[in-house]
């Protein structure tokens, strides 16, 4: 088989000529041990059904598409987001190339992250010899300011310990004493992406602030803190700079790798950009307040804000949606003293301008999601809010208090009523769902692509299309650029949804003479 050179074809129509077509016959012929159509479309249809989602609901040892990423892989974002840091991750090769392909499919861009490449040797001696060499090199070859350490499941099944590594290496002159390296233990087999944020971002703070806490003093800079968590949505990290800005506001965004995940194509390579810079987490501990835009996933970052850096770390709510953000700008105002500008209040105006040109459309839409905690419970909550009714909220990593609370905020709302919140759960639970409880639309990642096909495959009225809001996002373009926190964020999501639900209607009336008649111009 072979390509003309004047007529070059992508492989979705070259895969679909008559020459592959049969080449794919004859191996199936020849070499696949495959059932008849009959017998798959029946288990099929039968894994569509209410007995079958009884028996998925049951499994105990077995997660299919779990809904989340490990923890590494978190703690690789949430260095990135501090100025000339370099992730380094302690473990194989092959977990940070999966790390990096990971986000490099999700931006779009190169992803800097390093590791010291343990194989079968240091499993069975410890990875000390590893570190030794791979800190040394690390820091010659990219000359970062920072090297921030993580580990993966094999450093964490041998019991490698980190603070003794690095401080073996450093007293070994392979690297200077002085030298910063924070740290965190990540191992991929608990917890989630969310918990390697959280746990690397309390390892940054405590490195640069556990011993340095004598002449700090709460409230001596005038500042507010503001700590993202895992945040994909390059947009939030902007809106949150914009926000204070107009507000007066002086704050410090902890952790920001808006600039280093979307670097301008003008000939310069930026290995670094950007990024929150070592005096400002130095300075942290003299904030007025530390506010957590995920509370429900910086539970350790919470514990050391309030226990080393004896700040109260305010409640809040992700501030998703109209009610949540006027909470987190009424509540900044009240800490700082800073009135809410005219600007934003326009702004706030124009959201609520646009929810009421579009509650005829959104009213009443039954929508399932999934995602992480926070993005699950602000994404309800904005639904709530148009008057769309949610009917599956599955976070596969949440805990039983996210859970109450979820119940409680649903059980408030009239459109909230029927709402069923499943955690531990993954996208196979989430497909049964999909099958017998059937919503309008369904909101989550990339992967929902599935099972928006498999819907599709029992027959057109069984469809539940994907709208893709959440991390990651791999088969669409530069939705990571876009926004979801603050007005500007709803307005994102609003502009998103409602022309979801447009888009699918003309799909639904656009029959010749059978459903046009409601196949309008203007919606």
């Amino acid at each position: 088989m072979s390509q003309e050179v004047d007529n070059i074809k992508a492989s979705y129509p070259l895969f679909r000529s008559d020459e592959y077509k049969e080449n794919l016959a004859n191996k199936r012929q020849a070499f696949e041990e495959r059932y008849s159509d009959e017998k798959t479309d029946e288990v099929f249809q039968w894994t569509t059904t209410k007995e079958y989602q009884d028996l998925n609901f049951k499994r105990e040892a077995l997660t299919v598409n779990p809904a989340k990423a490990c923890q590494p892989l978190g703690a690789v974002l949430c260095s990135l987001g501090f100025e000339k840091t370099l992730p380094y991750v302690h473990g194989s090769q092959g977990c940070v190339a999966y790390f990096r392909t990971y986000f490099n499919r999700h931006f779009k861009e190169p992803v800097s992250c390093v590791s010291d490449s343990m194989t079968e040797d240091a499993a069975v001696f410890g990875g000390q010899k590893n570190m030794m060499a791979g800190l040394e090199n690390a820091k010659a070859l990219y000359k970062p300011d920072i090297i921030a350490v993580s580990t993966t499941c094999m450093a964490e099944v041998i019991g490698d310990d980190l603070n003794a590594f690095i401080n073996n290496v450093k007293k070994a002159g392979n690297i200077e004493q002085e030298f910063p390296t924070p740290f965190a233990h990540t191992p991929s087999f608990v917890g989630s992406h969310t918990t390697g944020w959280d746990n690397m971002f309390e390892g940054m703070a405590r490195y640069f602030t556990l011993n340095y806490m004598d002449d700090k003093k709460v409230g001596s800079n005038g500042k507010i803190n503001l700590v993202p968590g895992f945040e994909t949505y390059l947009g939030n990290y902007r809106v949150m700079h914009r926000m204070m800005k107009e507000m007066g506001v002086d704050y410090s965004l902890l952790s920001d790798p808006s600039e280093v995940l979307d670097t301008p194509a003008d000939g310069t390579f930026r290995m670094y950009s950007g990024g929150t810079t070592q005096d400002e987490i130095k300075d942290a501990p003299n904030a007025i307040d530390t506010l957590l835009l995920q509370p429900w996933q910086l539970e350790k970052t919470k514990k050391f804000v309030q226990n080393t850096w004896h700040q109260p770390a305010t409640a809040i709510n992700i501030p998703m949606g109209l009610q949540w953000t006027d909470e987190f700008l009424m509540k900044i105002s009240e800490l700082t003293g800073k009135p809410i500008p005219a600007s934003l209040e326009k702004e706030r105006g124009r959201l609520v301008d646009m929810m009421t040109d579009s509650h005829t459309w959104m009213h009443g839409k039954k929508i399932a999601l999934y995602g992480d905690a926070d993005f699950c419970m602000g994404m309800t909550k904005f639904l709530l809010e148009l008057g769309a009714e949610p009917t599956d909220v599955l976070c596969n990593h949440a805990n039983k208090r996210w859970q109450k609370a979820m119940d409680k905020m649903l059980k408030e709302s009239p459109y909230g009523q029927n709402t069923q919140v499943h955690i531990g759960k993954d996208l196979w639970h989430f497909r049964s769902l999909m099958f017998t409880n059937k919503p309008d639309f369904m909101i989550g990642n990339s992967y929902g692509k599935y099972i928006q096909r498999d819907t599709l495959w029992k027959g057109e009225a069984f469809e539940v299309p994907l709208i893709r809001i959440g991390f990651p996002i791999f088969d669409r373009h530069h939705l990571h650029r876009m926004t979801t926190l603050g007005y500007e964020g709803a307005i994102y999501m609003l502009t998103t949804l409602v022309n979801a639900v447009l888009e699918q209607l003309d799909k639904d009336t656009s029959g010749m003479g059978t459903t046009d008649y409601n196949f309008d111009l203007v919606r």
